[in-house]
Order: structure tokens, then sequence, then C-alpha cells
């Protein structure tokens, strides 16, 4: 077994630390591209199979539907089982779910279909978190994770480019074979990879005494730390507004700003994708914060997502034409600085052994409150009314993931002095 200290706080090697980092960020990309791809499609496939905007939208929120309500017992066999073998497995699953989409004859069975790549993508974040947790020092945490979450812009950037530029060319039903396919390749890669030895679930008493913990001492652990709770709502306020702009940027581009579909399907990928700026900017802005204010993982969220709605409402309520559309690249760029803070508390304040759990209630809040609903609600309003009307209620959603953000940061030293001190070990 290797320990951790033996490596100055690397799990492996740097060499192959950052080896299996470049494998998660591939992964996160296809997940994302596979996830997305419809979105740029539903002028296509709304005129192939004469669905409304509704429908259009649960194509997108049933897999963050699937992936809220498997997201949690797949944690469970990750922390207790293996963060590798699950991921690849699962991968695959979502990488061949994605490939049956292209043989689909109607909207009911590519609803079906939607939903196996929903379970096959509902143990990733929670698997992949565990593993970038442990494999570096927590002093690079943020970092690494703003890295790592650079590839769900530039991911969900390439599906929704490459949908509607293949959808134009080919027929939309061909983007979902060819978007499957280098995924399925990097999932059969990361079954080969090491994983941490999984961590045993006990805790010392203030006896000094090893105890293993019960159930109601794995709910204690969420439920005494407030800032992790707290954070799990603050992301799925600003998930709510990154998925309905993912969503419904190129239907709104589309119809208020008159651009054709392929063109709105670009533009959209555009502004999504310039968070691959803002992810790994607000990590490295966070961890250089953190070696002076301990709690900044959540206090650079607040500032951060209070900033994004001020560019979104601008944005929106102030600018028209080019100026709007340059407002929202502006905002596209920012809007993902929060997350590398806020993914690395999921896992600074519990205990090691259930990294990936914390990480899945995350996932399972994001997706339940945020992206399952985003699509619907938005869906639901431009049906009533129009899609500027659906779009426009996004700002004020950002203020109350700053409003979380605040609280949480309020309680993150003294749910840091809790966290049971253990180091993990390389499984051999």
């Amino acid at each position: 077994m290797i320990n951790n200290e033996n490596r100055k706080g690397y799990l492996f090697s740097k060499r192959y630390s950052n080896y299996v980092f470049i494998l998660l960020f591939l992964l996160y990309l296809f997940d994302y591209a596979d996830r997305m791809v419809v979105n740029s499609m539903f002028s296509f496939i709304k005129a192939d199979w004469l669905i409304n905007d509704t429908q259009s939208g649960w194509l997108v929120s049933i897999i963050y539907l699937s992936i809220g309500i498997l997201t949690f017992p797949v944690s469970l066999v990750i922390d207790r089982w293996s963060r590798t073998k699950t991921v690849g497995i699962m991968a695959i699953v979502w990488s061949l779910a994605t490939a049956l989409c292209a043989f689909t004859g109607n909207y009911v069975q590519l609803f079906m279909a939607r939903i196996l790549i929903g379970f096959g993508e509902a143990g990733y974040a929670p698997g992949g978190t565990a593993l970038i947790s442990g494999m570096y020092p927590i002093e690079k945490r943020s970092k690494m994770m703003g890295l790592w979450n650079a590839s769900i812009p530039l991911g969900s950037a390439v599906g929704v480019i490459m949908g509607g530029f293949i959808a134009a060319s080919l027929g939309w039903k061909h983007a979902f074979g060819i978007v499957a396919v280098p995924g399925l390749i990097v999932a059969i890669l990361f079954l080969f990879v090491k994983d941490y030895k999984t961590v045993d679930l006990s805790y010392v008493d203030k006896s000094n005494n090893k105890v293993k913990m019960e159930k109601k001492d794995m709910f204690r652990e969420f439920l005494s730390k407030p800032s992790v709770l707290l954070t799990y709502f603050g992301m799925a306020a600003i998930v709510f507004v990154t998925t309905a702009m993912i969503v419904w940027l190129p239907t709104y581009f589309a119809s208020e700003l008159k651009i054709e579909p392929k063109l709105a399907g670009t533009l959209a990928g555009g502004v999504m994708l310039l968070a691959l700026i803002g992810a790994p900017l607000g990590g490295f802005i966070t961890d250089k914060w953190r070696e002076k204010q301990h709690n900044a993982r959540l206090l650079f969220p607040t500032i951060s997502t209070i900033i994004s709605a001020f560019l979104l409402f601008v944005s929106l309520y102030l600018l028209r034409g080019i100026g709007q559309i340059i407002g929202l690249f502006i905002f596209g760029a920012w809007v993902m600085t929060f997350l590398a803070g806020a993914a690395a508390v999921t896992q600074d304040v519990i205990h090691p052994g259930m990294r990936a759990t914390s990480y899945a209630i995350a996932v399972a809040v994001q997706n339940l409150l945020g992206s399952f609903t985003a699509p619907i609600v938005l869906g639901k309003i431009s049906d009533m009314s129009n899609i500027k009307t659906a779009i426009s209620i996004l700002p004020f959603v950002l203020l109350i993931g700053t409003l979380l953000f605040y609280i949480g940061s309020r309680y993150y030293n003294s749910d840091m002095n809790k966290v049971a001190k253990i180091n993990l070990e390389a499984a051999e």
C-alpha cells in the first residue's frame, strides 16, 4: 500500500494521477456531449414527430430525473466497492444507450433510450469527484475540481454544436451514433485504472477509541454539517440556470434574434463553452484565497454568483442584438467560477469514506431541483407565453444561490473541525 503522505499528498505518483485525471476529464466531456447533443436538434425532431417545447424539454429532463433517482444507490456501491470499475461500467452503459437513440422510430422510443443514458451517467460525477479528491492534496482540490469541471461546458458545447451541424448535414439521428463512439473507447480504458483502498467507515470518539459508524452516524455526518447542506441547494440554483441556458438558448436565438437553427446552436454552444475559462479560473482563485481565508470555498461562490446574476440581468433586460450576444458570452465565461469551490466543499467537510455519497447527494439535489426542473419549467412558460419570458426569470434564481452560499460560508470552519482525519491508501 502507498500512503498519501509518501507522495507529498498525492495518492499515486503525480504523473499517474494526471493520466487518470485526463481520462476523467474526457469521460466527463463525453458524458455531457451525449447528454446535450439533443438540444440543438429540437427543431428537426419537432418537424419530424410534431412534438411541442414541453416534450422537447422532457428529452433533457428525463436524463436528470434518472440520474437523481439512481445516483444515491450507485454512490453507495462506489464508496464501498470501486470508484474506477463502477465509473468504467456505467460509462459503457451511457455510451451504448446514446448509440441506441440513433435507431429509435418515435418519440416514446427516444424518450426510453434517454432514460438509459441517465441510468448510465448516474454514478460518474460521484465516482469521479471522490477519485480526484483522493488523488490530489487538499490544497489543490479546488483547482483540480475546477479543471475537471471545465469539461462540462466543453462537452455541452461539443454536443450542442455537433448536434446542430450533423443534424443539418446528415440527419439528426446520425448525431447520436457519432458522439457515442469516443466515450465508449475511453470507458474501456478506464476499467484498467488504479483505485484507492476502500475507507473503513469509522471515527475516533472523545475517549480516542476507534468506533465503527452506524447508520445513525452516517445520517448525522450530513445533517450536522450545515455548510454542505446549503452548498447542495446553492449548486442546484446555479445548475437550474446553466441547464436552462444550455437547453433553451438555441431556441431563444432562433426565435428572438431570428438566427437560423444551425448558427443558433453554434452560438449557444459558444456561450456555454466559455465556461471553460470560468471553471478552472474559479478553482485557482478559490485555492489561492483559501491560503488566507479558510472559508473561501464558499465565500468565492457567493461573490461569483451575484456577479453572474448581474451579468445575466444586464444581458437579458438591457441589451439587444449583438450587444446581448456579447453580454451572454461574458456571462458564460464567468458563471461556472462558483463550481470548483462548491464541489470541494462536498468533499472537505465529509468523512473520506463517504465522499462519493456526498457528491451523489449534491448530484441528486442538483438534478431534481435544477437540471430536471429547468427544461420543463422553461418549456412550460414558453408554451404559455414565449421563450423570452421564460429565460427572463433566470437572474433571480441566481440570487437564491448567492444567499445559500453566503449562509453556508458561516458554518464552513466549524464543520471542517468535525471531519475525521484519515489518510487514503492506494489499492494494489
